[in-house]
């Protein structure tokens, strides 16, 4: 496997997913700004948007590829039943799960959504809203079990390309944002739902030269299904804790008027590094990994969990550096037109600060969790994330009544912190990760380049501070050519004092 060769398609096709997932969030930004209709949207969207996350994003991932692996190099067949029993019991266990949730919506909104308890006609909203895009879990979940089965035969692109459908029928929606006023949050909703259907559709068509799968009420628990289901769940949460942290200060947020949105411009722009640090880098090793593993091939594991952890350090410090550097400009070139005030986009460049601060811990959580994953241990990654996620609710809680929704990104980025040093704690402990030299050595060049990228960021932000002003229109256009000569100058630089090679692009893990 060419780790950066996968990773960069993978990372790819992500990319264009979030730059239209951008394009989608700038129209919303224009015609719902940050007001009722964006928090009660943002409410019925962040549940099974979550729930994708939680599932496509290489959580899924991390119970079924090495079982799957497994049963895959002792026969095609044993593969195929295997997925078969997986894939009924999904059918199944998704469909009555859908069926319970929209017949007790009210009460499920209520608990995900407290705040608008009292305000009879967010709530409604709400209810009808979530009960519109809650199928999606369904299509997106049996979509992620196909994805799964082409990253287990290393096929990375079309299972990153399929996000792309959601965002493109969005935007297409919201192109007639202006004759739909207030109907427009049900048009969004619908195209969620149908855009699951897609995606589904479009990962059968490519994983069926691989496994077709076989409709069935009868299901083989045999001892590796069973297997499967205990690691399911503590691998969901464990490597979906930064989205579990998230959908649980959404919660938190919407007691204070408008932060469900602050927090979700702000979750957008950070989430588009993290996909590539983290969520990419964790689910293209995982296959690899897991083969080496169980071969016992310790040279490989040592080298590939070193190259891995670099790439990741590599595309996340010097994006964490940037965000922190220029929040508000980014918020307000990004987000700050139509009805998206002034106001807005302070706030929400505040939450977009502190997401900053902790975002190379996010990629390090889904880049060791996968060093765990690839063992079939799930349990001490689970209990961690249990532990943060804990430990995030309490300070947020804790303070939320002085600091209102601030402390909300504050206790994400401290409570992942932790969470990352714990799982290196562990991964140290256990034998199971050590640094080599080579690393080490790379690692300190990171830093410098980082470092003098962020010198240089600076210097151009403050240079062309009245091109970004708010009210300035072509802020975007400036700001997008900032990042291309800092981004420009730190590969440069980075290749010049070898922290990245050039010949790396070629090597083969």
């Amino acid at each position: 496997m060419n780790l950066i060769k996968s990773t960069g398609t993978f990372s790819f096709f992500t990319l264009i997913s979030r730059l239209l997932g951008y394009l989608r969030d700038i129209f919303i930004a224009i015609f719902l700004g940050t007001g009722p209709l964006a928090d009660v949207f943002f409410v019925a969207f962040r549940i099974p948007n979550t729930f994708r996350r939680l599932f496509s994003e290489g959580t899924f991932n991390a119970a079924f590829v090495p079982s799957y692996a497994s049963e895959l190099s002792q026969g095609k067949d044993r593969s195929d039943n295997f997925a078969n029993s997986i894939f009924n019991f999904l059918v199944l266990g998704l469909f009555f799960l859908v069926l319970i949730i929209e017949i007790f919506m009210p009460l499920f909104v209520f608990l995900i959504a407290p705040g608008f308890n009292g305000e009879t006609e967010k709530m409604e909203l709400a209810i009808s809203l979530t009960r519109i895009t809650f199928p999606f879990l369904f299509f997106i979940s049996l979509a992620s079990f196909f994805s799964a089965i082409l990253n287990s035969h290393n096929r990375f692109a079309v299972a990153s390309a399929a996000p792309i459908i959601l965002n493109l029928l969005l935007i297409s929606v919201l192109f007639y944002g202006n004759y739909l006023d207030d109907k427009l949050v049900y048009y969004l909703s619908y195209a969620v739902t149908i855009a699951g259907f897609l995606q589904l559709l479009l990962l059968y068509f490519f994983v069926k030269k691989f496994y077709s799968p076989t409709l069935s009420l009868k299901i083989n628990f045999d001892k590796k299904v069973k297997e499967f289901f205990k690691k399911l769940l503590p691998s969901i949460f464990s490597s979906g804790v930064t989205q579990i942290n998230i959908l649980i200060g959404t919660i938190i947020a919407s007691f204070q008027t408008s932060a469900v949105s602050y927090l979700y411009y702000a979750d957008r722009i950070y989430q588009i590094n993290l996909a590539i640090a983290g969520i990419a880098i964790g689910t293209v090793i995982l296959p690899q990994l897991s083969k080496y593993i169980q071969e016992d091939k310790n040279e490989e594991i040592i080298l590939i969990q070193n190259k891995s952890l670099e790439l990741s350090l590599f595309l996340s410090i010097p994006a964490s550096i940037a965000l922190i550097l220029a929040s508000e400009q980014i918020i307000s070139a990004l987000f700050g037109y139509g009805s998206f005030s002034e106001s807005g986009v302070s706030n929400s460049a505040q939450a977009l600060f502190y997401f900053s601060l902790g975002l190379p811990a996010f990629s390090l959580i889904k880049v060791f969790s996968s060093f765990f994953f690839a063992r079939h241990n799930t349990k001490i990654p689970f209990y961690i994330s249990l532990f943060s996620v804990l430990l995030n609710v309490s300070i947020s809680v804790f303070y939320f009544k002085d600091l209102g929704f601030i402390i909300i990104p504050i206790a994400t980025s401290i409570s992942s912190w932790i969470n990352a040093f714990i799982l290196f704690f562990f991964l140290n402990k256990k034998k199971l990760f050590v640094f080599n030299l080579l690393f080490l050595k790379n690692f300190i060049r990171i830093i410098i380049a980082s470092f003098f990228m962020g010198i240089l960021f600076y210097y151009l932000i403050n240079f062309f501070n009245d091109n970004l002003e708010y009210n300035y229109n072509l802020k975007s256009v400036y700001l997008i050519g900032i990042v291309i000569l800092a981004l420009s100058f730190y590969l440069l630089f980075a290749i010049l004092i070898k922290a990245f090679k050039i010949s790396d692009i070629k090597l083969k893990y």
